[in-house]
């Protein structure tokens, strides 16, 4: 009878245990950040526009305004890390970040190793020109040379929509591209949001601004496998912030376009 009664009450204690175990889990995350009162979040210091060291050495860009934004919303200070592209989900799966926020794409691949929170940004290939030039629609390309990177997606889209009339120039790579848009070889290029940010901020006098959009692929937030809580209190923030608007202004602050409607 005793060792019945010893059994159950082992039984009784490893469910309990179990059970604490089960549901503090899947908040592990959220539950460490709330508590220390900070969040570690991975950023890109060298892909301008949307991470990147300004002239006073600190990271600036868009992922890290809405790193900021977050730790703001969820009442933490925010740790800023930087990544790489090779690195980045690696720190998510180490726990040297608690989020990553770093132009980072949803695939298949991606999913099994990591979650995702819903889209927070525009990542886009567009056509961009001078201000002073109007262009409202692809047809106003007619008459123009543009510059493009051959064989890049910009190029594969630009030949799907371009007109007859337009003088396509295509490029080895990007920098050949940019070069032939800044030595004025072209008048038009069409480009990568962040090939076009890192040119705009390197060549300010050319007054260069987006134009016509190619193709849009969004941007997501990576967070670790499993950590729910934390994920869904991210997808509060960023329901809160395309409601407001502010989705919106962080994308024309850094971008030159609003955010627009991004997938959920």
């Amino acid at each position: 009878m005793k060792t019945t009664k010893r059994h159950l009450l082992a039984l009784s204690a490893s469910l309990a245990l179990a059970a604490l175990t089960g549901g503090a889990h899947a908040q592990t995350a959220l539950d460490d950040v709330m508590k220390a009162k900070a969040i570690k979040i991975a950023i890109p210091t060298d892909f301008p526009p949307y991470g990147f060291v300004g002239t006073d050495l600190q990271p600036q860009g868009l992922d890290v305004d809405m790193a900021k934004y977050i730790a703001t919303k969820l009442g933490v200070k925010v740790e800023l890390v930087p990544v790489t592209s090779a690195n980045r989900i690696p720190y998510l799966q180490t726990k040297k970040a608690d989020l990553v926020i770093s132009t980072l794409g949803k695939n298949p691949e991606r999913e099994k190793v990591i979650d995702f929170t819903i889209a927070y940004s525009p990542f886009f290939q567009a056509v961009f020109a001078p201000k002073s030039m109007p262009l409202a629609s692809f047809a106003d390309l007619a008459g123009k040379s543009v510059g493009v990177t051959r064989g890049a997606i910009e190029d594969q889209e630009l030949s799907k929509v371009a007109p007859a009339g337009a003088d396509i120039k295509r490029f080895e790579d990007n920098n050949a591209t940019v070069s032939a848009f800044v030595s004025g070889q072209v008048q038009v290029i069409a480009t990568g949001a962040s090939v076009a940010g890192n040119m705009m901020a390197r060549n300010p006098q050319l007054n260069t601004e987006y134009k016509l959009l190619l193709k849009d692929s969004p941007n997501f937030i990576g967070v670790a496998k499993g950590e729910d809580a934390l994920r869904t209190k991210v997808n509060e923030v960023i329901l809160g912030a395309k409601k407001a608007g502010d989705l919106d202004t962080m994308a024309k602050k850094w971008l030159g376009r609003p955010a627009g409607t991004l997938p959920e």
